[in-house]
């Protein structure tokens, strides 16, 4: 289960419970988000997806506490890419 939970228009916190109960705080910029989406989704929407992505490579005790969500594609540089794709 992944619950976003709006802080301000660019801080979020995401809790996630899988093997365990993680709480992540993100940032997403509205820049960051019209790129990826193209405003066709919400930024929570956008958020979801992006951690869908990441715990399908990693575990979620294995995700960062607090991040800009543009740092995903430095670990995994086809996110981008494979987020773009899923909302179009």
């Amino acid at each position: 289960m992944i619950e976003v939970l709006k802080i301000t228009n660019e801080i979020f916190q995401v809790t996630v419970i899988k093997d365990s109960r993680t709480i992540h705080k993100v940032t997403l910029s509205d820049k960051f988000y019209k790129d990826l989406s193209d405003s066709k989704v919400s930024k929570t929407e956008l958020i979801k997806k992006s951690f869908e992505f990441l715990l399908e490579r990693e575990s979620n005790q294995s995700i960062l506490k607090e991040f800009n969500l543009k740092v995903i594609e430095g670990f995994f540089p086809d996110y981008p890419t494979l987020i773009k794709n899923y909302f179009n």
